[in-house]
C-alpha cells in the first residue's frame, strides 16, 4: 500500500512528536507499504522518512522545485518526483497514494489534508483520510467538522472515510479493514 502521510519540515517543541513519527514510520516500512511524503530530510519529515528508510522500504518524496533549488530535498530517497509548485505537488501526492495521514502540522499540512477531506466527502476519492489526533492536535477541527454537520452545511455520510485516531493502534485498524 502506498501511504500518503503530511507533517511539517519542522521538529515541533513537543518530544512526543518525534517519537510518534518515527512509530509511524517504522511500522509502514515493517508491513511493506511505500512511504509518499513531501520528500524533505528536515524534521518530522525527514525523521519519518529516515524510520521507513531503516527498515528497508520505499519512499518516494514529491517536491517543488523551488524546495530544491533551496536544498530541502533529501538525497537518499528510493525516488524524488520534482513538481513545478505546491499545486502539482499535492495532485501528485494524491495520485499515488492508496491512504492518507495528516500527523500534526503547520498550515501547509491543514491545506494538503483538507483537499483530502473535500474528495473524499465529494467521493471523487475513495481512500481513507486519516487525521492523526496525537494529544488533542487537532482536536479544533473535528469540532469544526462537526459544526458543520450541525448548521446543515455538511453531513455524517458526507464526512464518512474521515477518521480522527489518536494513536497507531487506531490507524492500523482502519487501513487493515480498507
Amino acid at each position: 500500500m502506498n501511504i500518503t502521510v503530511y507533517l511539517g519540515a519542522n521538529e515541533g517543541n513537543d518530544p512526543i512528536l518525534k517519537s510518534a513519527v518515527c512509530e509511524l514510520g517504522k511500522w509502514i516500512g515493517e508491513n511493506g507499504n511505500t512511504l509518499i511524503y513531501g520528500g524533505s530530510e528536515a524534521g518530522l519529515m525527514g525523521e519519518l522518512a529516515k524510520s521507513v528508510l531503516k527498515t528497508g522500504s520505499n519512499v518516494i518524496g514529491v517536491e517543488p522545485q523551488f524546495f530544491i533549488d533551496a536544498g530541502f530535498e533529501f538525497d537518499g530517497l528510493t525516488e524524488l518526483i520534482i513538481t513545478k509548485d505546491m499545486s502539482e505537488r499535492k495532485a501528485k501526492m494524491i495520485e499515488l497514494g492508496d491512504a492518507f495521514i495528516a500527523f500534526p502540522g503547520g498550515t501547509g499540512t491543514l491545506e494538503e489534508i483538507t483537499e483530502v477531506m473535500s474528495k473524499v466527502s465529494l467521493k471523487q476519492l475513495d481512500s481513507p483520510c486519516i487525521v492523526y489526533n496525537l494529544n488533542g492536535y487537532y482536536d479544533d477541527l473535528k469540532n469544526l467538522l462537526k459544526h458543520m454537520t450541525e448548521k446543515g452545511l455538511s453531513s455524517e455520510e458526507k464526512q464518512k472515510g474521515i477518521y480522527f485516531v489518536e494513536n497507531l493502534e487506531e490507524i492500523k485498524a482502519i487501513l487493515d479493514n480498507n
